[in-house]
């Protein structure tokens, strides 16, 4: 009888330790599918990322903005004559 208990015992141990490898194993593949989509989803980021930026330094142009500053603000380059320096109290002491 003591055989017998002994054989279930270890039965039951085989049966929970094949139990949990397959819970395991199921774990990892499903997590595994995850970190897939999740560095394709990184991958487009990075990309649209990088569009942005090269979009952002073609917006910022020194010309596209001169050209900007002059076509719809109406801005133009003052003559010499029209340009004033004005000096504070402290920069005169210097």
């Amino acid at each position: 009888m003591k055989e017998w208990t002994m054989m279930l015992i270890a039965l039951l141990a085989v049966l929970a330790s094949a139990l949990g490898v397959v819970y395991t194993q199921y774990t990892s593949r499903r997590l595994f599918v995850e970190m897939q989509s999740l560095r394709e989803q990184q991958d487009q980021l990075l990309t649209q990322y990088g569009q942005l930026q090269l979009e952002q330094s073609t917006w910022s142009t020194h010309g596209r903005i001169e050209n900007t500053a002059r076509e719809k603000l109406k801005m133009h380059i003052p003559r010499i004559g029209d340009v004033e320096i004005a000096y504070s109290e402290t920069d005169e002491k210097l």
